[in-house]
């Protein structure tokens, strides 16, 4: 199925996911990571929701340890990891659900989009406003 073929890209996994499956890969827990990359725990755990990136030097560091490149890491483009269970078709079912889980994704990242002009829209009124004095 075609589908699998950028499962680790942008549209499908997120940064945060792409660690998170690197590391399992190479056996490591968040502990053992974390503590090879001289970063707390709570550190790599933001970076694997997606709360935080690291920053360059230790993105390097990590691609190394994890044996991927930065690339792979930051886009999923380039030396990374195969599919998971990539052994053979998904059934009808499994590849409906994956669509619509993609289909949330993508709906999801619009709304936060959405959510962050909607925001930047409000603080400029309000400094425009208190500025005005029409507050």
């Amino acid at each position: 199925m075609d589908d699998f073929q950028d499962w680790y890209g942008p549209d499908t996994a997120t940064f945060g996911d792409r660690v998170a499956a690197a590391r399992e890969t190479a056996g490591m827990n968040q502990s053992e990571l974390a503590r090879r990359l001289g970063v707390r725990v709570a550190t790599l755990r933001s970076w694997e929701n997606d709360l935080s990136e690291p920053r360059a030097n230790r993105l390097s560091m990590m691609a190394g340890l994890l044996n991927v490149s930065m690339m792979w890491l930051i886009n999923g483009e380039g030396v990374g990891l195969d599919a998971p269970g990539n052994d053979g078709e998904l059934s009808a079912t499994s590849a409906e659900i994956l669509n619509e889980i993609r289909d949330l994704r993508a709906d999801m990242l619009s709304r936060v989009e959405q959510l962050g002009r909607l925001e930047k829209k409000l603080r400029q009124t309000l400094v425009t406003e208190a500025h005005d004095g029409t507050a």
